[in-house]
């Protein structure tokens, strides 16, 4: 499996961004697939993930309401939505997969991780 972000940039607080994850080499149909962030130095923060099986998505408390994430399955793509970006929302984002399960919630750990896209939100 492999996993390449996408869309990170530097923005103003209130402003969004829209990050992209090109997923290929996921051969089964139950999968989770989702974003994590990290700021250097700090643990890891699920942030969102979205279960192939019946689309259920889980996000955040602190992105709940800003944050939407989303799946083209016709172009392998998970897509996160970012409104509203405040600077505590600066971090690394990446994305994760899971093959064989479900999002166990907003989980932070994942066996397939892509390399992170940098997000900075500042004025």
């Amino acid at each position: 499996v492999q996993l390449q972000a996408s869309g990170g940039g530097t923005v103003q607080p209130g402003g969004s961004l829209r990050l992209s994850c090109a997923a290929s080499g996921i051969t089964s149909d139950e999968y989770a697939i989702g974003w994590f962030r990290q700021v250097p130095g700090m643990k890891r923060e699920g942030v969102s993930c979205l279960s192939s099986s019946g689309g259920s998505t889980f996000y955040a408390d602190s992105v709940k309401g800003r944050f939407t994430i989303s799946m083209d399955n016709a172009k392998n793509t998970v897509y996160l939505q970012m409104n509203d970006l405040n600077p505590s929302d600066t971090a690394i984002y990446y994305c994760g997969a899971d093959t064989g399960f479900q999002c166990w919630g907003t989980q932070y750990e994942y066996d397939y991780v892509g390399q992170g896209t940098q997000v900075t939100v500042s004025s």
